[in-house]
């Protein structure tokens, strides 16, 4: 398999070409990938819900001709339903649901040509900042396997470092994209609110939060994906404006001169971990070098208010998720189906009042307009993804006595990615440093609202002074 394993770390967009000069077939792409899944997931664990005969029928067919024709994906475990495909968010009330639609964003990857292969590994209901569900065991990271990938997105990030597929599907509350991308050393876009469809399960999750995107191994293949899902579907609350031209095509134009702001101190005044300062300071350093101003500045935000908040939408969030569950299933949920910190956090939502819920809506709203009238001044914020380097697995267990113990760890681990899902605004995180010990940094950048456009070209421009493509992880084909 030497020859595949080499197309492996090729991206989507190189893939989809020798699919398109007919230098390989569909059916061989999707073999390969199968083949490396199956080689690399009993240690790494990153594929829960294998849909290998499926894929290998859909690859054989007349597939549709868009930007990734034949290309092998992953869909995340979470969200996004594929009818027919069990959908379990990482659950063991929900490990034999199964959905029987596609959502609109599946439907919109088929559309693209993707061939979707098996759903990826996520915490139960994405509540925490790594991968390690009670139902399905941790995902490891291929770069030491006893720390975590990251959360909740842990599975797609994985499965792309590793090489089992070019991209992978994930999904964004407070991070979940850009959380893992750091943690396994990918990169990793939340788009603007709005941006990517949610029907037709959902209008909004938590007032506005979440957000659909994907894990990918090159700038230009999730700028070419979001040409390819961006726009409302039908019953869409709210959309993000269209971008002037199709994201793509902002791949290899000059940013020109941007103004960039940064800081490594959190919402409620800590300094950011050793690795995370080093980090950050390299990358103020090349963007300086790469002709942007870079000034050392941050907005004044009402840190542990936002935090307060913020929790109020996510156990309100986890509450209505669990009510979903009981739907779906026409099941009543008890204690000892759910993992404990999951059923104290949706106890804690369904104690919330209304009055509550909506003045904590309103407070985050209002921190929206301090970061918007912020950026006015910047093009972009420029903060380390997470506050420390890949903590080991385990760190966000809680014990019997505090069930909750592990949502506080999370707090202090991911103070910078929830600020963008608060306001709605795209976010990145950007594989630029590693640490002594080998662990990927993701460095993050925040642009201002419905402007991925400059993110995108501001990525491209670090990607190509700083190439990560070829850093391969010690567990990878």
């Amino acid at each position: 398999m030497g020859k595949w394993d080499e197309l492996a770390f090729l991206d989507a967009t190189a893939q989809a070409d020798l699919v398109r000069r007919k230098e390989v077939q569909p059916v061989e792409l999707v073999e390969a990938a199968i083949d490396r899944i199956q080689r690399l997931n009993p240690t790494l664990n990153a594929v829960v819900t294998p849909i290998y005969e499926d894929a290998r029928t859909q690859a054989q067919r007349n597939l549709p001709e868009g930007p990734f024709t034949g290309v092998p994906f992953l869909l995340k475990d979470l969200l996004a339903s594929y009818s027919g495909v069990r959908q379990t968010s990482g659950s063991n009330f929900l490990r034999n649901f199964i959905p029987d639609h596609d959502s609109e964003l599946v439907i919109r990857l088929k559309r693209a040509g993707l061939i979707i292969l098996g759903k990826t590994n996520t915490p139960e209901f994405g509540i925490l900042p790594t991968t390690e569900p009670r139902l399905f065991g941790p995902t490891r990271n291929p770069w030491d396997p006893n720390r975590t990938s990251g959360g909740s997105s842990g599975g797609s990030a994985v499965a792309v470092a590793a090489g089992m597929v070019p991209m992978a599907h994930g999904n964004d509350g407070g991070g979940s994209i850009r959380i893992p991308a750091s943690c396994c050393g990918v990169f990793g876009l939340k788009p603007t609110r709005g941006r990517n469809p949610l029907g037709p399960n959902f209008g909004d999750i938590m007032s506005g939060l979440a957000v659909e995107h994907a894990l990918t191994r090159s700038v230009r293949d999730s700028a070419a994906l979001l040409d390819a899902t961006s726009g409302p579907d039908p019953g869409a609350p709210y959309w993000a404006a269209p971008p002037a031209r199709p994201f793509l095509k902002e791949i290899g134009i000059s940013p020109g001169k941007l103004r960039i702001a940064f800081t490594t101190i959190t919402i409620t005044g800590k300094q950011a971990h050793p690795d995370c300062f080093h980090a950050v300071h390299d990358a103020a350093a090349l963007c300086a070098e790469l002709g942007h101003e870079v000034i050392e500045i941050a907005p004044s935000l009402p840190g542990e208010q936002m935090i307060q908040a913020f929790l109020t939408l996510w156990a309100s969030g986890c509450a209505t998720s669990m009510e979903r569950a009981s739907q779906a299933t026409g099941r009543i949920p008890t204690p000892d189906q759910f993992e404990p910190l999951t059923w104290a956090l949706a106890d804690r939502g369904r104690r919330h009042s209304a009055p509550n819920y909506m003045m904590a809506v309103q407070m985050l709203q209002r921190m929206a307009r301090e970061l918007a009238r912020f950026l006015a001044d910047y093009d972009a914020w420029l903060t380390p993804t997470l506050a420390e380097p890949p903590v080991p697995l385990g760190t966000f267990n809680s014990p019997p006595e505090d069930p909750l113990q592990g949502l506080s760890r999370a707090v202090e681990f991911t103070p910078f990615t929830g600020i963008a899902n608060v306001t709605g605004q795209p976010a990145m995180s950007v594989p630029l440093y590693w640490n002594a010990e080998g662990l990927p940094i993701g460095t993050h950048f925040i642009g201002r609202y419905g402007d991925e456009a400059t993110l995108f070209r501001l990525a491209a421009q670090l990607e190509l002074a700083r190439p990560w493509a070829k850093r391969r992880p010690p567990l990878s084909v």
